[in-house]
């Protein structure tokens, strides 16, 4: 077997143990490597991730868990690699990789890609989501001995790397721009992702888009933040749609961040569209607050397109119902890359 697919069994067998782990009651499989001494485990280290971030909800751990599950099936991850000239004679490097804490597991695709490509991660986690990596970083390496040595999580300054993957905001970008110049590197700023409506989508359709809004109370770059509707749009039909998450308000960092916006809004003689648990706000800006959606009116549809297409670096993904699908915005494939910046290709391209 080569050390290729010993890598791709090795992460296709970490998907089979967090499938376990993606709806209650979590239900132990047979004959997975590990498991015995690692279910347990798992249960206790999804408690603490959760209780140790607030906007991290055992629902929004577990969906993450799913969609993780289902990426790392043997076949997927054999399709994904299919067109990439890998081997083992890959010279390795040490691939340090700076994560956000936006959502759960946000870094794990670049975990993976580093190490399926042959190289070492020398990781710097987020505060806001220090628990769960590392914890299937374990598994990971009990289960295939060949990434001993080949994972390190830091929280100091990093040091000897040949090359980087940072993620951060527009802000950080310029911090890592200055730091990492020098290194081969991929840097990821600010990015928002849109819906397009025409007023013709079904009731399921829009239930679906507030899957997109809602999911991870916002706080992702794949979620949609800024919408745009024909003139005379139907807001009733939006609204119906957006019920289906009403209770996303129980939530007391979501409601505080609510409250607080509309507070403001208020104040300042802004007018809003309200539900009591989602604040709409006309705006030309992509980068809404939480628990506020922008939306802005178009006549041509094709002309819009055209400008979403010139400020392209700003938007991560574009929902409609000719486009990405309804309710997929936060369920990528292995080949969706961040920013459209192919991760692999960087990646083998330093051996």
């Amino acid at each position: 077997m080569t050390q290729i697919q010993e890598r791709i069994n090795a992460f296709a067998a970490l998907g089979q143990f967090i499938g376990q782990f993606t709806a209650e009651p979590f239900e132990k499989s047979q004959n997975l490597p590990q498991n015995d001494p690692y279910f347990d485990k798992m249960q206790d280290v999804l408690s603490r991730a959760s209780a140790s971030n607030g906007w991290f909800t055992l629902d929004n751990i577990r969906f993450a868990l799913q969609n993780w599950s289902v990426a790392l099936q043997q076949e997927n991850l054999e399709k994904w690699l299919a067109p990439y000239n890998l081997s083992d004679q890959n010279d390795s490097k040490t691939v340090a990789i700076v994560m956000a804490g936006n959502v759960p597991l946000v870094g794990f695709h670049d975990f993976l890609c580093v190490l399926i490509a042959g190289h070492s991660a020398t990781v710097k986690l987020s505060s806001n989501d220090k628990i769960l990596l590392p914890f299937l970083a374990e598994y990971l390496q009990s289960v295939a001995p060949l990434f001993s040595g080949r994972i390190q999580f830091t929280t100091d300054q990093l040091r000897n790397f040949d090359a980087v993957i940072a993620t951060g905001s527009d802000n950080t970008a310029l911090y890592f721009e200055h730091y990492f110049g020098k290194y081969p590197h991929i840097i990821r700023k600010n990015r928002n992702s849109v819906a397009i409506l025409d007023g013709n989508e079904t009731p399921a359709q829009i239930e679906k888009l507030a899957d997109d809004v809602f999911r991870y109370f916002g706080l992702g770059c794949r979620n949609v933040s800024k919408f745009y509707v024909p003139k005379g749009y139907d807001w009733d039909h939006f609204f119906n749609g957006m019920y289906t998450w009403k209770a996303v308000i129980n939530n007391h960092k979501y409601m505080n961040n609510y409250d607080y916006n509309k507070a403001v809004y208020l104040m300042s003689n802004i007018k809003l569209l309200d539900n009591e648990f989602l604040l709409l706000k006309e705006d030309p800006g992509y980068a809404s607050p939480i628990a506020v959606l922008f939306y802005e009116y178009y006549e041509d549809k094709a002309q819009l397109e055209a400008s979403l297409a010139e400020h392209s670096e700003k938007i991560q993904c574009v929902v409609a119902s000719d486009a990405l699908p309804f309710g997929h915005a936060q369920q990528p494939a292995l080949s969706d890359y961040a920013d459209g910046i192919d991760t692999m290709s960087f990646l083998i391209e330093l051996s």
